[in-house]
């Protein structure tokens, strides 16, 4: 049985997967060891760790009750990354992809899981070098994480639309806002949570599936959004690492107050006919990015994604107000206002040099530095 740990509702964490480069033409480099073992060499308290490829590092936060604190906080990863890639002339970056590596290169890094999941799943886990935000949100009881679950897989193409950053990979562009989750779409149990309706229905699922050896822990399920029983939150998995620190928590802000609405109105309208348009309206975001057309299942019509967006803001302002959140709310109506994407920016800076390595130079300025010079 899965046991789900009651957490503080409404709390929040993030999750986020960087680029280590190189400073000479800004490909990726395996440089995750060592700079794990710079970083530790200082007691810190930051969870920082590897991912599946060496050239990658993970970054999470502790648990917060809104997105200022999450912000100092990654304010203060931040400046321990860069002192110590700094002293090994290493570049950081986010970004969904990165422009121009080549999956072959890459490395698995050698941890026990990863090793399973390249054995497993072939030249997938080195094409899984790509960077993503995770965000949690606190849940009260297990029941109410499948509710949630369900409730926000209507509001995926927005997230997608808000971090979209992966508009150029392996060398080319590939004319998505968002190319980064067509990795994710290869491995067999991606996409979206069943149509269950509560936890004892999710843990005759999951028990299920185990049974039948296609599982062993939730960590084998690929999907957008999963309950994540251990830290008892509902897991968003579909953002594309931003380019900066400030999105993530305007990220995290927007999934807590569609959160907030999701539990204080009691939503149980779960029913499979809502999946319907599901992969539909995801593709449309990660092509389209604001400018996607997204379709109403249940009422027969269609909706421009940025139009969609805007009203659903527009309707989080109670939320907002009991969140002390509203200045995240209006930076993100001035973002949806503008189709304002850091997709749009890294095919500025490409257009103006012609050159990839300058694309990924002036992403890892900016993350690192906060500039974009």
């Amino acid at each position: 049985m899965l046991h789900f740990n009651n957490s503080t509702p409404l709390t929040l964490g993030v999750e986020l997967e960087l680029m280590i480069l190189n400073r000479r033409d800004y490909n990726l480099t395996r440089g995750s060891d060592d700079l794990l073992l710079l970083i530790d060499r200082q007691p810190h308290g930051y969870d920082i760790k590897p991912e599946i490829t060496q050239g990658m590092i993970e970054i999470g936060t502790a648990i917060h009750q809104g997105s200022d604190t999450m912000l100092q906080e990654l304010q203060g990863i931040r400046t321990l990354l860069v002192s110590s890639a700094q002293k090994l002339n290493l570049g950081l970056a986010g970004g969904g992809s990165h422009p121009f590596q080549h999956w072959s290169e890459q490395q698995i890094y050698p941890k026990e899981r990863y090793q399973l999941v390249s054995e497993l799943y072939g030249y997938l886990a080195k094409q899984f070098t790509v960077y993503g935000q995770h965000i949690h949100i606190g849940c009260p009881d297990g029941d109410s994480a499948i509710r949630l679950s369900h409730y926000l897989a209507r509001y995926i193409p927005h997230f997608i639309a808000l971090s979209a950053s992966s508009p150029f990979y392996q060398g080319m562009d590939t004319l998505f806002q968002t190319s980064r989750l067509t990795s994710v779409n290869a491995f067999p149990l991606s996409g979206c949570m069943p149509c269950v309706e509560n936890w004892t229905q999710f843990n005759a699922y999951f028990q299920h599936m185990a049974g039948l050896g296609i599982v062993a822990s939730m960590k084998d399920f690929y999907w957008d959004i999963r309950p994540k029983p251990e830290y008892g939150t509902v897991e968003i998995r579909i953002c594309d690492t931003p380019l900066d620190i400030v999105t993530p928590t305007l990220l995290a802000a927007y999934a807590q107050m569609l959160a907030h609405r999701c539990l204080e109105d009691g939503w149980h309208d779960i029913q499979a006919a809502h999946y319907h348009t599901y992969n539909y309206n995801r593709f449309q975001a990660c092509r389209f990015g604001f400018d996607g057309v997204l379709v109403d299942g249940a009422a027969g019509q269609q909706i421009g994604l940025q139009e969609d967006l805007l009203s659903t803001l527009n309707a989080l302002q109670p939320q907002a107000r009991a969140l002390n959140c509203e200045k995240e709310l209006s930076l993100l109506r001035e973002r949806a206002l503008k189709r304002q994407s850091d997709s749009q920016w890294l095919r500025a800076i490409y257009r103006a040099s012609g050159s990839l390595s300058e694309v990924v130079r002036r992403q890892s300025e900016h993350w690192m530095y906060g500039s974009t010079a």
